[in-house]
């Protein structure tokens, strides 16, 4: 049903099905995605949740998890009444946006570029970049997918190694 929504409300001509679908993905996803181009590979982890989504444009294979925020970050100059750093962002190809990430303001974010959880930018970040903290980045390990991998891990090998963390924290916690 995400998948469907989303399909409507980024691609429908029709405005009623689109306002529908908008109000759809608020109320079941808390999620809103208003860009003003973006591409049909582009994908959602987690259905969206709680993502605000407003781009300029999200170019293919792109991948946002839960919680993301992308938008504007301009402000208004009281001295010349007019307003500044006006836009919202560029996700290039093959980007990761990574869990509670904000990407904020009228910049760019290179080809193949990861944003770590948490990641907060507001400046442009070249491509094949990992970006972390506050507008940090260094470059992307080639060798490496982070985060995402068409190839995903079976959960069960996650949940294997959950249970070997757990023996390992009460070993070391023994009192």
């Amino acid at each position: 049903m995400f998948n469907n929504l989303v399909k409507i409300n980024c691609f429908s001509k029709n405005k009623i099905f689109k306002k529908l679908s908008k109000n759809l993905l608020e109320k079941l996803y808390c999620c809103e995605i208003n860009c003003t181009e973006i591409d049909k590979s582009v994908l959602f982890a987690h259905h969206a949740r709680g993502c605000t989504i407003i781009a300029a444009k999200i170019c293919e294979n792109a991948v946002i998890f839960q919680n993301v925020t992308i938008g504007s970050n301009m402000k208004f100059n009281k001295n010349n009444s007019e307003w500044e750093n006006v836009g919202t962002p560029i996700i290039c190809k093959n980007v990761i946006i990574a869990d509670g990430a904000k990407v904020l303001g009228p910049i760019i974010i290179g080809e193949n570029s990861v944003v770590a959880a948490g990641a907060i930018v507001t400046k442009d970040i070249p491509a094949n970049s990992i970006v972390y903290g506050v507008n940090k980045f260094k470059n992307k390990d080639a060798n490496y997918d982070f985060v995402f991998n068409s190839n995903m891990i079976n959960p069960e090998r996650i949940i294997e190694a959950n249970y070997k963390l757990i023996e390992k924290f009460k070993e070391e916690n023994k009192k």
